[in-house]
């Protein structure tokens, strides 16, 4: 009788390993009726954990002694508020624009939206010195304002002053989003955010900054779209403490992972052979990792889903062996099998053609689902099961 021993991946702790043993042993009965699985629970004894009780998270803004209460309007505030226009750096344009209410404009009188429209586009055309700092796409950010089907209904609905604060930091915001899509590597801060704020509401009509007025520009420079009051900085003990298992067995097996290697081989050596190795995700990086650094005896086959091993292997970070080293004979048939949605699925034949191949999926699911949702798909377990020993 053929053996399987699933390596689950990164994470994964009771109580979900039992039902997600249960999921792949109803599949692998169905694919390959004559298979025992056994599970490598390697997670339990040498997986990640917070040997400190998380002493190294850093408290929220307004906790610790000498500190007051957190209110609105308070830097933690205005940081996710700035968060949200970064994400859509027109959704206070939009705020606005969804309250404004028809006006009828007089004969011969100017609509409110045209003269802004004029003065972002003369921004398009000649720049402002303090925006430019901050990154390249003023221009194109402006012209696509003056072009909004949101700037009519928002001048209809703010005055000129405050509609110039708005178009501002909407800019700002546009021009700060570009530099993090691009991977600008030095981002301004606070301060230089706020000066380009403050130097693009002057030139779109604001009225100019006098004697006095910092604390006004600074609350002006402001959003007042809200996120839910800094929700994540609030609760990043509960959010590390929920994702450190996931982050942290990677980074703990890639700087001391023989111990869940030989784990493996300890626990394939008390197995009668044949032998498959079914891992996913990082278990299937520990699986390739075991049988390439010293193969267990019995082992006829590896097969890794959703895996990092081949994007470790090229990156140079794969602990047993480095591009562009060969694989070793002894590693046995490798059968590597990826969801085309799922972005932590990595193919192998193209690296190790002759040595691995692979089978691409569909679960019909997007990411991150994707990665979790090969054990519902019978077409992994036909293909695992074609294969086996």
């Amino acid at each position: 009788m053929t053996t399987v021993v699933f390596t689950h991946g990164t994470g994964v702790r009771e109580p979900h390993l039992t039902g997600l043993l249960a999921q792949v042993t109803e599949g692998l009965a169905e694919a390959a009726p004559d298979v025992h699985l056994v599970a490598y629970r390697w997670g339990e004894q040498y997986g990640a954990s917070l040997a400190a009780a998380g002493a190294s998270i850093p408290d929220g803004p307004g906790a610790g002694a000498g500190r007051g209460a957190e209110g609105p309007g308070d830097p933690g505030d205005e940081a996710e508020e700035w968060a949200r226009l970064y994400d859509d750096p027109t959704a206070e344009l939009a705020l606005a624009a969804a309250g404004a209410t028809a006006a009828a404009t007089p004969p011969g009188a100017a609509f409110p939206d045209e003269r802004p429209r004029a003065l972002l586009l003369e921004l398009a055309a000649k720049g402002e010195e303090r925006a430019d700092r901050m990154g390249p796409g003023l221009a194109q950010a402006a012209a696509q304002l003056a072009r909004s089907p949101l700037l009519a209904p928002a001048a209809e609905a703010l005055d000129a002053e405050t509609l110039s604060w708005t178009l501002a930091r909407a800019l700002t915001a546009a021009v700060v989003a570009a530099a993090i899509e691009a991977d600008a590597p030095v981002q301004g801060a606070g301060d230089a955010r706020d000066a380009a704020v403050a130097a693009l509401a002057a030139r779109l009509g604001a009225a100019p900054a006098g004697t006095g007025r910092g604390p006004v520009l600074r609350m002006a420079a402001k959003p007042v779209v809200r996120l839910g009051s800094r929700y994540a900085v609030r609760r990043r003990r509960a959010l590390t403490d929920a994702a450190h298992p996931a982050a942290g067995d990677i980074l703990k097996y890639l700087a001391r992972g023989e111990p869940m290697r030989q784990g493996l081989r300890d626990l394939v050596a008390s197995l009668e052979p044949p032998v498959v190795l079914l891992g996913h995700s990082l278990g299937g990086i520990i699986a390739l990792d075991t049988l390439i650094s010293g193969p267990p005896a019995g082992v006829e086959l590896l097969v890794t889903v959703g895996s990092q091993g081949p994007f470790l292997y090229e990156t140079g970070a794969l602990p047993s062996l480095a591009h562009p080293d060969a694989l070793p004979g002894h590693v046995p048939p490798w059968l590597n099998l990826y969801d085309r949605r799922d972005l932590l699925g990595y193919a192998a034949e193209p690296l190790f053609p002759g040595r691995a191949t692979d089978i691409p999926t569909d679960s019909r699911q997007p990411f991150p689902v994707a990665h979790s949702a090969y054990w519902s798909d019978r077409a992994v377990y036909r293909a695992i099961g074609d294969l086996l020993p």
